[in-house]
């Protein structure tokens, strides 16, 4: 097979060479037998097959490598808004005593036009492991020093002072969705699958396997609060007025195969925020 190989290379070669020096293959006396020729063509077409299978692995591999780097900035995106937006709560500059609202039913047509009989709680009305609802009154005049004062009142016509974040689970829909002033949630890291929609990753954090909270929360001295069974809540009733820290993880996986595996990609993204406000 080594030596049919060869021949059919000198025979490739011997071929260049007389196209190059201008000769007559008709008059050269020698010629080239049909098994020569079978040889050659074989060899050529084995030469186009390996050129044609390396583009397509590179196409791949830098096809691959795209989805990926999409996915790592959508999944950092996602967390420096939450991060920021998690920051704020309970930003109140006019020090009103009235001015959080919550009617005990996150993400309810009246939670964002009642107010809430526990003002202790501040900015932070909902606190569980898969969602957050953050207050935050930054809309109205500006002071000396060109920042928000407020106005002493939240939603409304002032926008994105009362934002919601929340991970969803129905079937095999696994994603976040934010929701400003009770106007709606909306898909914000992932999406439905029957949206039609690209998705670029998919959030696993209650997946079995990994089993991470969304959030979790601290008090001033780094002990974590953790949660009532049935309150929906951190810790007992009151809790809330503790956090002084956000944890906030999402865990992903995207629909790249990872080669060392044979399975899709995953990735885990972590981020700690302290809450001055609060």
């Amino acid at each position: 097979m080594v030596s049919d190989f060869r021949q059919g290379v000198q025979v490739v070669q011997m071929l260049c060479q007389r196209v190059s020096n201008g000769s007559n293959r008709m008059n050269d006396a020698r010629g080239f037998t049909l098994v020569e020729i079978m040889i050659a063509i074989a060899v050529s077409l084995i030469m186009i097959f390996a050129i044609g299978m390396a583009i397509e692995s590179a196409s791949r591999s830098s096809g691959g490598m795209e989805r990926k780097v999409t996915a790592q900035q959508d999944i950092r995106g996602a967390l420096e808004i939450m991060a920021l937006e998690v920051k704020m709560a309970s930003y109140n500059p006019s020090l009103s005593t009235t001015v959080w609202r919550s009617d005990g039913n996150p993400g309810g047509a009246n939670f964002c036009t009642t107010q809430s009989a526990n003002q202790a709680y501040k900015g932070i009305q909902e606190a569980t492991a898969n969602s957050i609802t953050v207050e935050m009154d930054v809309v109205g005049g500006l002071d000396a020093n060109g920042n928000p004062d407020g106005n002493g009142a939240l939603g409304g016509a002032d926008a994105n002072e009362i934002i919601r974040y929340n991970f969803v689970q129905t079937g095999n829909d696994r994603y976040i969705t934010r929701e400003t002033n009770c106007g709606g949630a909306q898909p914000f890291l992932g999406d439905i699958i029957g949206s039609g929609r690209p998705r670029t990753v998919r959030v696993i954090n209650a997946d079995a396997d990994v089993s991470v909270p969304v959030f979790r929360y601290f008090d001033g001295q780094g002990v974590e609060l953790l949660f009532a069974a049935g309150t929906g809540r951190v810790c007992m009733p009151g809790c809330s007025a503790d956090i002084r820290m956000i944890e906030i993880t999402l865990a992903v996986e995207t629909d790249e195969i990872d080669p060392s595996t044979g399975l899709t990609r995953r990735m885990i993204y972590k981020t700690r925020e302290t809450l001055r406000n609060n």
